[in-house]
């Protein structure tokens, strides 16, 4: 899934592509450094579960790394998935069709802000990981950060539009609570990534397109063209600032049972 609304479809796969691009460095380092060196011993890659895998970004990214399957709750992402041959199958995130400790490695992406209950998720995950129980990437809109001043309201424009979708756009600040309900201590961290001018510059006209279908209908007007405004003058005289806190989990769990190195 992906911090885009559901209702959203046509471009996702963008969005996901372009969060995908900004967050594999990331992604790789945490992986390789935190979870992978317990493997290195083994004849295999570790098996990992994606899930709410959407149209298989994340896993087409890491299936160097991992042995990955995916589900999907929507029929549409789990077919594009099956175009590409991925091995991903039509199931819930709340109800995981798999037996306990199937996967040495359980993560999401994007994907908790959209779902009502997401201790249950965590719990689910959790039960079907022999290991690891991982969130890639859950964004925070509410610490987002947009400067000069006339820009600072995309903040609250788009923590709207995610809450009018049903989605928690807070959902970063709580991983640490969700994780202890399900009995986990994680290890949390937000991804690096401040844009440079140059950067900013590049990915404007994407961002901006985001920013567009992320705000609620009624609040397309005056204000948001404002504060586009405001954004393209102060990205003309150098004084634009963005940033978006994405956040991490990375939860480890004792074993079920013996791990097996075959």
């Amino acid at each position: 899934m992906t911090s885009v609304p559901p209702s959203v479809k046509p471009d996702l796969d963008r969005q996901l592509q372009r969060q995908s691009i900004w967050l594999r460095e990331s992604w790789f380092w945490l992986l390789e450094t935190k979870v992978l060196c317990e493997y290195v011993d083994l004849r295999r890659k570790p098996t990992a579960l994606d899930v709410g895998c959407g149209p298989g970004v994340v896993m087409e990214l890491l299936e160097e790394l991992l042995d990955i399957q995916g589900i999907d709750i929507d029929r549409d992402m789990v077919d594009a998935c099956l175009s590409k041959n991925l091995r991903v199958k039509e199931a819930a995130a709340e109800e995981l069709p798999f037996e306990d400790g199937t996967f040495d490695i359980v993560y999401c992406s994007f994907l908790l802000l959209w779902v009502k209950d997401p201790v249950k998720v965590v719990k689910e995950m959790k039960r079907v990981s022999r290991r690891w129980v991982i969130c890639m990437a859950e964004p925070d809109f509410g610490a987002r950060i947009d400067y000069p001043e006339d820009v600072s309201v995309l903040s609250r424009m788009i923590t709207e539009g995610i809450r009018c979708e049903g989605g928690d756009p807070l959902i970063g600040r709580k991983l640490r609570a969700i994780y202890g309900h399900c009995g986990l201590e994680p290890d949390l961290g937000i991804h690096q990534g401040i844009w440079s001018l140059d950067k900013l510059r590049v990915e404007s006209e994407a961002e901006w397109k985001y920013i567009e279908m992320t705000v609620a209908p009624e609040r397309k007007g005056i204000e948001l063209d404002k504060a586009k405004l405001a954004w393209n003058d102060a990205l003309a005289n150098g004084t634009l600032f963005q940033f978006n806190p994405i956040f991490y989990a990375f939860g480890h769990k004792l074993p079920l049972a013996p791990h097996m190195d075959e």
